[in-house]
């Protein structure tokens, strides 16, 4: 009898050792409260983390216009307690008539059909990607999810200040599409703090996906789309739309000061960059430096001018790149190698014929979330510029992407005046163009530490990898780790972007350095969870829209 309790008690100590402890509220953080706050009710609910994030990716469909979207797409990276993580891949797909020189007119580059024309819709993904993630690892109904979305539309919610001013910046761009102005308008004027929004159009879209997701793709609201794209020599046609599917993809795993990292594959590029950056500083004591110092920022700096240059030299689609060499640039001996080639006190040149990378496009939108059992999601999704193209699909209520705008503009374009064209991230039928999007899960002990992503375009890399060295080696809580100044490097334009808030005297030591900084106002938009003893505790990056965000429990 007493050797048998003993070797029940043994049991029960293994089967706790291997069950990760679970978090004392589940919590969702995004850009916007009233999408926070519907993802929230789904965790309380019992809704699992993917549950949550759904309903919330729908509600900022809804109140995050902006990049919230259904007529976009992203990446979504999932992990659960009881199962390995997965990554579902939703980004925009390009249609069957697209080529790598679809930019091109009588050879010369058209930057207004790249990026502001149908053409450059590709065919969306978000409603496709976010059902996929609920059939894997959703508890609640699928209509369950997106009833917040629905009544917000239907009923419409009071704007903020922010979303006032944001809608009235976009006028003189709405005022070119008829539809796209009555519903973003009051009667073509300027709505304001207070007034009341009401999408009719996107809650009658939203009953249909509710009642059968395969209505975006092959029932009515995929006629309206493709009635607007015939009419207005877009290029998606009936059978792009029927032959979109999501890509579950093996996620990008790796090591940081013994935590593991679960990051995002291509076609991002961000888990790359991410990934390798941390393996070569790995091999530095951040820490002995100090966060914001010369050091620290010199160093950081200089390992994503390397990630950032094997990103352009090797990413892409990986159905159309084949020979991606993922395991080396994400492997301790290669960083290694890197970490060799930089000075602890002078600044590297990134190349003798330098040109600038085109436009960042910083609007895309990130939530995480955690559930009570410890599961997490990290989802990042885009239209690519704000409002994607200012223009809705008439009678749908949704915005159109312009994602194809991040392909490449033709080949052999690269020169001086910003363009480029080398070959993997051309644009090609069924491609998906190269993202810079980097949803994150940190763990420790088989338990999720930290949950982290960004919007920032080529910046988002730099944004997530400052979270993780705020709290791994900076040892700072959520908020901290969110309010600290930011910095980005992404090896051309050869110098470091740095945050107005970052100390007047750690940047003149990295101009004697011999460092190029371009100041601005604000880098990213990070929403962060952390998990400190059993507790998650969130911040809800406030850069961008500081009466909106939150962290929802």
């Amino acid at each position: 009898m007493r050797n048998r309790l003993l070797l029940f008690l043994l049991l029960a100590l293994a089967i706790s050792a291997q069950t990760p402890p679970s978090v004392k509220g589940g919590m969702v953080v995004s850009q916007e409260r009233l999408a926070s706050e519907a993802g929230a009710q789904v965790l309380r609910e019992g809704g699992s983390a993917v549950d949550a994030a759904v309903a919330t990716a729908f509600a900022l469909a809804v109140v995050h216009p902006a990049a919230g979207n259904l007529g976009g797409g992203g990446f979504l990276l999932s992990r659960p307690v009881d199962g390995p993580p997965s990554f579902v891949d939703f980004r925009e797909a390009a249609p069957g008539a697209a080529g790598p020189r679809m930019w091109l007119k009588a050879g010369v580059y058209d930057e207004a059909r790249h990026h502001r024309s149908l053409a450059s819709v590709g065919v969306p993904g978000t409603v496709a990607g976010l059902h996929e993630a609920w059939r894997r690892e959703g508890r609640l109904p699928w209509a369950r999810l997106l009833h917040p979305a629905i009544r917000l539309a239907r009923e419409g919610f009071l704007l903020s200040e922010n979303q006032a001013a944001s809608l009235a910046e976009q006028l003189p761009e709405f005022r070119k599409h008829g539809p796209t102005l009555a519903q973003f308008s009051r009667d073509g004027l300027p709505l304001r703090t207070g007034d009341r929004l009401v999408q009719r159009d996107l809650a009658r879209t939203l009953v249909r996906i509710s009642k059968d997701w395969r209505d975006f793709y092959r029932g009515r609201t995929a006629r309206l789309i493709l009635r607007d794209t015939r009419e207005n020599a877009g290029l998606i046609r009936a059978a792009d739309l029927a032959a979109y599917r999501p890509v579950l993809r093996e996620v990008l795993r790796g090591r940081y000061r013994g935590l593991e990292v679960l990051a995002a594959p291509p076609p991002s590029s961000g888990g790359q960059v991410l990934i390798e950056a941390l393996n070569i500083l790995e091999g530095y004591d951040l820490r002995a430096a100090g966060a914001g110092s010369p050091a620290a920022v010199h160093l950081a700096s200089e390992a994503l001018r390397r990630a950032f240059a094997d990103r352009a030299r090797f990413l892409g689609d990986p159905a159309f790149n084949l020979d991606m060499p993922l395991d080396r640039l994400l492997s301790k001996a290669y960083a290694g190698e890197l970490r060799g080639t930089i000075e602890p006190d002078r600044a590297s040149v990134s190349a003798p014929d330098r040109f600038t990378w085109p436009r960042d496009r910083p609007d895309t939108t990130h939530l995480s979330v955690i559930d009570r059992r410890g599961s997490a999601v990290s989802l990042t999704y885009t239209l690519e510029d704000s409002y994607g193209l200012k223009r809705i699909v008439p009678g749908a209520g949704f915005l159109l992407n312009n994602e194809l705008g991040d392909f490449n503009g033709g080949p052999g374009l690269t020169d001086a005046t910003g363009l480029i064209g080398t070959p993997p991230n051309l644009a090609g039928p069924g491609k998906r163009p190269l993202s810079s999007m980097c949803p994150l899960i940190l763990v420790k002990d088989g338990a999720v530490l930290l949950v982290s992503g960004s919007p920032g375009g080529r910046s988002i890399p730099s944004t997530v990898l400052e979270t993780v060295l705020n709290v791994v080696d900076f040892g700072m809580d959520a908020r901290a780790a969110v309010d600290t100044p930011r910095f980005h490097h992404q090896w051309l334009p050869d110098r470091i972007q740095v945050e107005a808030g970052l100390a007047e005297a750690t940047r003149a030591a990295l101009k004697a350095m011999g460092h190029d900084l371009s100041v601005v106002k604000k880098q990213g938009c990070a929403q962060v969870i952390l998990v400190r003893d059993g507790q998650a505790e969130g911040a809800a990056d406030s850069r961008r829209w500081a009466d909106s965000g939150l962290a929802a429990e």
